[in-house]
């Protein structure tokens, strides 16, 4: 437990002297894997051990088919944001909503909710919808912190609301259904955007003028809104309806795994793209690129921590936590509270999918031991690395936010998010409180065999 424990403190002393996460947690998984097996970090046997673990993990990784999954969402949101989709989503919740004081900042939460159902990345949702969302507010005068937190909280939504990359992560990582997973996130998202808007209304209530009423639509035009959207709800029926067996009925018979539902996806959203005229050959190779980049990017950081994880499993990390929370009798509730505080402590300092890989080998052991389901763990981990996403002096969204959009301050987002950072808790609290929400459609999905 001790090397586990040092392991764990100089991956986090590499990460805050700048060395990229997937380095440091490699570096330190191989160098601990050696220690354990050798007795000393230089041992001919410990380095001959290490080595064959890393690369027997390296091959493992390369030939999971179910990380197949992966590129092919990436893929999918980025042929989404070619359709140019999000305008459309912008414009529907706008339509409703931008006639109420504050309420373009509502419906730009409303439609980071929507883009996140057809992207899957936080990042990416962040940044697709400050470019059609910052111009129309600051058109009607709103304040730069109003405007740059509601695009960059509601950005956080991409990771929750299925589908989503860091979901699937958590369930290969943890051997846990990716479409129970899915569904688990609809309600917790749903909440999301609720209790945003509550934040952009409390804001409101107390500066007035940082968010003034825009336009009033008429009823034709929010029906001609609502028509353009087909293809989102059709992209999001397709992947969703297909993993919960929406179109399973006889004769046809017909359930999609994760990976079939991100092929469909992405080949839906390829269509929509191309008949919208927002795809080249060039941009096609674009999109291609971007996806190879952004999936090989994403499974060094996976090797890295499978490699970390090998180590501390081997050093007994996780049976040693078991067993100390075993010898002081501690509540499951206060195992839960701790591990939530160390989460939000560490999305100080970490980005989301590096804090998911560093701490979910160490405590999923623990949760599940103690007899909390592994669907209700990965929602609250994913609602957590949430509001790390927005959480100074880390808070990736924020910083993609500053540079999509250059004359606003970080202090000043930083500043705007603190309504939507304190909404977040308490939608935590209430997932925690209330495990309800969130196992309630993926057991009714058991139910129907899925």
């Amino acid at each position: 437990m001790t090397a586990a424990l040092i392991g764990f403190v100089l991956v986090l002393v590499l990460v805050l002297v700048r060395l990229p996460i997937v380095f440091a947690m490699g570096l330190v998984g191989t160098l601990g894997f050696a220690y354990e097996r050798g007795g000393s970090i230089l041992s001919e046997r410990g380095l001959k051990a290490a080595m064959s673990m890393v690369g027997r993990q390296i091959t493992d990784t390369a030939q999971d088919y179910g990380l197949s999954v992966v590129p092919l969402f990436i893929l999918m949101g980025l042929f989404v944001n070619k359709g140019g989709l999000a305008r459309e989503l912008y414009a529907v919740s706008n339509a409703f909503l931008g006639h109420f004081r504050g309420g373009i900042a509502m419906a730009t939460v409303a439609a980071c909710g929507g883009f996140s159902a057809i992207c899957g990345s936080s990042l990416a949702t962040a940044a697709t919808m400050s470019k059609v969302a910052m111009p129309e507010m600051r058109r009607y005068g709103y304040s730069d912190e109003l405007s740059t937190a509601s695009i960059a909280a509601g950005g956080t939504l991409g990771i929750l609301i299925p589908p989503s990359v860091i979901l699937v992560i958590y369930g290969l990582l943890t051997e846990t259904s990716i479409g129970k997973l899915f569904v688990a996130g609809i309600i917790p998202g749903l909440l999301g955007i609720l209790f945003y808007l509550l934040a952009v209304r409390w804001t409101v209530a107390r500066k007035p003028e940082s968010g003034p009423a825009g336009e009033r639509h008429g009823w034709s035009e929010r029906l001609s809104a609502v028509r353009s959207v087909w293809a989102v709800l059709l992209l999001f029926f397709l992947v969703i309806g297909g993993l919960y067996g929406a179109f399973d009925f006889h004769p046809l018979n017909l359930t999609f795994s994760p990976t079939e539902a991100a092929g469909m996806g992405a080949m839906g959203a390829f269509l929509i793209a191309l008949s919208r005229g927002g795809l080249t050959l060039g941009s096609t190779f674009e999109v291609l690129k971007e996806t190879a980049y952004t999936a090989a990017a994403l499974f060094s950081v996976l090797i890295g921590a499978q490699i970390f994880s090998n180590f501390i499993n081997l050093a007994g990390l996780p049976e040693a936590l078991i067993a100390l929370v075993t010898a002081y009798d501690v509540e499951p509730f206060v195992v839960i509270l701790m591990i939530l505080g160390i989460y939000v402590i560490l999305g100080c300092v970490f980005e989301s999918l590096s804090m998911l890989l560093l701490t979910v080998p160490i405590f999923f052991p623990l949760v599940t031991s103690l007899g909390y389901d592994p669907i209700w763990f990965g929602i609250v981990v994913v609602v957590v690395t949430e509001i790390s996403l927005i959480t100074p002096p880390v808070g990736l969204n924020v910083f993609i936010l500053k540079g999509v959009v250059g004359d606003v301050s970080t202090g000043t987002i930083f500043k705007g998010v603190t309504p939507f950072w304190v909404a977040d808790i308490f939608r935590l609290a209430l997932i925690v409180l209330v495990p309800w929400l969130v196992l309630v459609l993926p057991e009714q999905m058991g139910a129907m065999g899925h």
